[in-house]
């Protein structure tokens, strides 16, 4: 695995070139693998931000002219080029995330299939013709483009979070900025210049680097800006709320998750287990969709604890393709989730394996959280209600449906949610009646796919969904076109 050859800092990508950061300044970045410094990353303050949505705004007219059909060929053009490059692409990703580069392949591969499905909707774009009460009228709805699109995203899944947000802006006749995530500059990096070298317009789109706080929120806060679309947290989705509403922009809200895995009494064990596992487990339980709540019918919780605790303590940590789960994005999570599963312990709760950072001499270097499970945790303790976005998952035990139902929703959030169980009735009762945006059976609690929508309730967004045909409507407006005629002058 070779990483793809990168300059000495990561630079913004402004108007099809790259652009170094206006003040000079520039931030490290660090191996989540293995502590050390990878390269320096542009530091954009409010004017970079500026100039990125200035050259958006001059591309905008240009761009939303094309057809939806040449726009679909671009992108199409952009998809073609990634999956040729897959393998540098996944090397950015592996090398800046620290999982496997095969985990690294997969999303790279997800991150495709999103940008063809996308690019297929050039040709979709569905609008539609309708009757009237009023005699000699014709009435029609068709797709327009906002204008420019501000794109926050997280570092988790890097590649594919891109493609999530970039694609159906564009597919729709937006420009866009991107927010790149700080911990996963080069992957974003990346992703320009490939769309940049196959012929993407300059300023169709663009990317700045930097912190949040500096570069993120004059994004947010510029009035040219019609639509933003983040995924994070819920305390930083809240801020973005505030002040994009204050001038009425369109806001699309992916948030956090604390996702209930119900593990019934005539589930297969050993199935379950292993959907728990990578629930809680998988990307080092980086997902907003990580299974972080597992709760046990008590006629098997024992036998199911066991089990679990068992296949858990095999798992292999590290950042190669044999390994299970590597390490989290960077020092200051894996400082959090420690602290927090220290509060657990102190308020009463059982740590049944892991809890702590792993310090032998293959992973002290890195950024490595120990698979943790807790058990005995209150449903209103810190550790049952907070995203902890990491390798740390709770166990509850349970007396039936009813109680695991109840439990399942005593949550602030509403991701996903998922059952396990061989009753249909019980399968159907959950997933109309658990308050989630996305509900499975015997599986995992992810599972998204392009051509599906994917958002939460409650705390976990603000009811727009993300991809599938859904994010349409985040990135353009309807408009309803009435003909009046008259037969007589036919």
């Amino acid at each position: 695995m070779n990483q793809p050859d990168l300059p000495q800092t990561i630079p913004n990508w402004i108007d099809g070139r790259a652009s170094g950061p206006s003040k000079g300044e520039t931030l490290a970045k660090f191996s989540p693998a293995t502590g050390k410094e990878m390269y320096r990353v542009a530091r954009s303050r409010s004017t970079d931000v500026s100039s990125a949505i200035d050259a958006a705004a001059d591309a905008f007219p240009a761009w939303s002219a094309q057809t939806p059909v040449a726009r679909g060929d671009m992108l199409i053009a952009v998809t073609r080029a990634m999956r040729r490059r897959r393998e540098d692409v996944a090397a950015m990703v592996a090398a800046e995330t620290g999982m496997s580069f095969n985990a690294a392949l997969a999303e790279t591969g997800g991150a495709v299939a999103l940008g063809e499905f996308m690019a297929g909707e050039g040709r979709r774009l569905y609008g539609r013709t309708t009757t009237s009460a009023t005699p000699h009228r014709h009435a029609m709805t068709v797709r327009e483009p906002l204008g420019v699109a501000g794109l926050i995203i997280a570092a988790n899944t890097p590649i594919a979070n891109v493609a999530w947000k970039v694609f159906p802006a564009l597919i729709c006749g937006n420009t866009a900025v991107l927010k790149a995530a700080e911990d996963t500059p080069g992957t974003a990096w990346l992703f320009g210049r490939i769309a940049h070298e196959v012929g993407l317009p300059p300023g169709v789109l663009n990317i700045v680097q930097g912190l949040g706080e500096e570069a993120g929120a004059p994004l947010v806060a510029d009035a040219r800006v019609s639509v933003v679309s983040f995924t994070g947290s819920t305390a930083v989705g809240r801020e973005i709320a505030r002040i994009a509403g204050s001038r009425l922009a369109r806001v699309s809200l992916e948030l956090g998750g604390k996702n209930p895995l119900v593990v019934c009494d005539d589930a297969d064990l050993e199935h379950a287990a292993q959907w728990t596992i990578l629930s809680a487990f998988s990307n080092a339980g980086q997902r907003c969709a990580a299974g972080s709540r597992i709760i046990v019918f008590d006629a098997v919780y024992e036998n199911f604890r066991n089990m679990l605790v068992e296949r858990t303590r095999r798992l292999k940590v590290g950042p190669g393709n044999d390994d299970d789960l590597g390490p989290v994005i960077n020092a200051k999570q894996l400082e959090n989730m420690v602290a927090a599963v220290t509060r657990a312990r102190q308020d009463g709760a059982t740590i049944l394996t892991g809890g702590h950072r792993m310090d032998d001499p293959g992973h002290a270097a890195g950024y490595y959280m120990a698979p943790t499970i807790i058990e005995n945790a209150a449903p209103d303790a810190e550790i049952s209600v907070s995203e902890l976005f990491g390798p740390v998952t709770c166990l509850y035990r349970v007396s039936g449906f009813d109680e695991a139902l109840r439990l399942a929703n005593r949550s602030p959030y509403g991701l996903t949610a998922c059952i396990h169980t061989r009753s249909v009735h019980r399968a159907l009762e959950f997933t109309r009646r658990v308050q989630a945006g996305v509900a499975v059976v015997n599986a995992g609690t992810f599972g998204s796919e392009p051509h599906m929508p994917f958002g939460g309730v409650k705390f976990s967004g603000n009811g727009t969904r993300e991809p599938g045909t859904e994010a349409l409507d985040v990135y353009s407006n309807l408009k309803n076109i009435i003909m009046t005629f008259d037969p007589n002058q036919a």
